[in-house]
């Protein structure tokens, strides 16, 4: 994504940025040979993508855009480590395949009229046409990505049961537990 796009955390607009100089002309026009710009192809949920796809993209923006312009899952061989995290705590899936497995798939995504490929989160199967592709995620993950929410999100649920172990270890251990001005000053307070 180009660095235009960097400058705000609004995360507004963002999916003009994805694939900008492939996707759109030096005149700011759709490019028609783009894959994503023709018929068949608009409006895609997922994309099958290269080997360590997401390096360079430590940032969120990446993913925000990906979200806005409608992707739900990358499928792939393998992705870069912080933009595989950004993925998971946007809620965009990423599937990572054997070689073998996602070479049969791209040879099935050719011609998207002639078969149709589904991603599911619920079974963990990617199906092309009458072939079904197993693929794993950790029940965290899957969780997280079926709820909406991020780690925070998630980490939210368990407030009532975080807050009775706070009061309970502190209870135990009040040496612990920094005097309320401590806290809110930060670390160094």
């Amino acid at each position: 994504m180009p660095k235009q796009f960097l400058k705000g955390i609004d995360r507004q607009g963002l999916d003009k940025g994805v694939f900008f100089d492939r996707r759109f002309t030096v005149d700011g026009e759709l490019n028609p040979d783009f894959i994503l710009n023709q018929p068949g192809w608009q409006g895609a949920s997922f994309l099958l993508v290269g080997p360590n796809f997401g390096c360079g993209s430590s940032r969120e923006h990446a993913v925000w855009g990906l979200r806005q312009l409608g992707i739900r899952a990358l499928i792939g061989t393998s992705f870069a480590g912080i933009f595989n995290d950004n993925c998971q705590n946007n809620g965009v899936l990423t599937v990572s395949l054997d070689d073998s497995s996602f070479g049969r798939l791209s040879q099935l995504a050719v011609n998207p009229d002639s078969n149709r490929i589904t991603v599911s989160l619920e079974t963990c199967e990617i199906t092309a046409g009458t072939e079904t592709l197993p693929f794993s995620v950790s029940a965290l993950k899957r969780e997280m990505l079926a709820g909406g929410e991020d780690a925070i999100g998630w980490t939210l649920q368990y407030l009532s049961a975080i807050e009775q172990f706070e009061a309970q270890h502190y209870g135990q251990k009040p040496w612990l537990k920094r005097p309320a001005a401590s806290q809110s000053a930060g670390r160094n307070g």
